[in-house]
């Protein structure tokens, strides 16, 4: 019978190869690219909430993550690692419904793609939940450094792409999210909340700068869209600057809380 680590190994490997089909897919390697499917509802033009085209590169980014990953945990220090046996099964979930995600939106089926991002988002945010609970024993330290800043800039970046995915479906069910006062109404408030649970999601220290670094880029990217393509507003793109802002001062911010609780600590021993 296979062992409990090689079981994970080859399940987090099989996830892998599945994440990699669906991106051929994604990309228009073997169908159609994302911003061509679902009647272009995702396209970068396509809500006030959509972030310029260069945005979406943060995926490569993310991807190799994803393979360095999946190459180190089957390296003799990763295999059996607390680190590979506490994110495994999630990192391998999070491949599945990625590749899920593109092979929906293949079909035009935007709201059931909603559905499959906010599952990713719970899974990628049980991942930092996880790291943050191991706290600085997370295993050797490249392994640590490819997990926290891969589900870090994973997670961000899905933060921000949730709320584009949603704005899409809603789109697509005849609500004109391009102009008018109610569109950037929403738009603006959407940023807010963006703003808020980014700034939640950063309290888990290990994942902070990573999604920190993508909200902030994927919010500056849509800023850009906004200034430059159409949709154009101001008003959201001066609202998404203003929310990248402040999301790097709350990361600056909390790691010098950080750092400072714990020469408190220290001083008190």
């Amino acid at each position: 019978m296979l062992s409990t680590d090689r079981t994970r190994q080859i399940g987090v490997t099989l996830a892998e190869i599945f994440c990699i089909l669906g991106t051929l897919v994604g990309v228009g390697v073997i169908g159609t690219r994302v911003e061509e499917s679902a009647g272009g509802s995702l396209a970068a033009d396509a809500t006030l909430l959509a972030p310029a085209g260069p945005a979406f590169s943060i995926w490569s980014v993310i991807y190799v993550g994803l393979a360095a990953y999946t190459v180190w945990q089957w390296l003799p220090r990763g295999g059996s690692s607390e680190l590979a046996q506490r994110t495994g099964w999630w990192v391998a979930a999070s491949m599945v419904l990625n590749a899920m995600w593109l092979l929906v939106t293949q079909q035009g089926w935007v709201w059931f793609s909603v559905v499959v991002i906010l599952l990713l988002l719970l899974v990628l945010m049980r991942l930092a939940l996880e790291l943050a609970a191991m706290g600085d024993d997370a295993g050797d330290v490249v392994g640590t450094w490819i997990v926290r800043g891969t589900v870090g800039l994973y997670l961000g970046w899905v933060a921000v792409a949730t709320f584009a995915n949603i704005a899409a479906a809603v789109a697509g069910s005849g609500f004109d999210f391009t102009r008018g006062g109610a569109a950037v109404g929403a738009a603006v408030m959407a940023l807010v909340v963006v703003t808020a649970l980014a700034v939640g999601l950063m309290r888990a220290e290990p994942t902070r700068w990573g999604v920190a670094a993508a909200t902030v880029w994927g919010l500056s990217w849509l800023a850009v869209g906004r200034f430059t393509d159409e949709p154009r507003s101001s008003v959201v793109g001066a609202t998404a600057l203003v929310a990248a802002v402040v999301i790097a001062a709350a990361a600056v911010s909390l790691t010098l809380r950080a750092k400072s609780e714990l020469r408190s600590a220290r001083s008190r021993q």
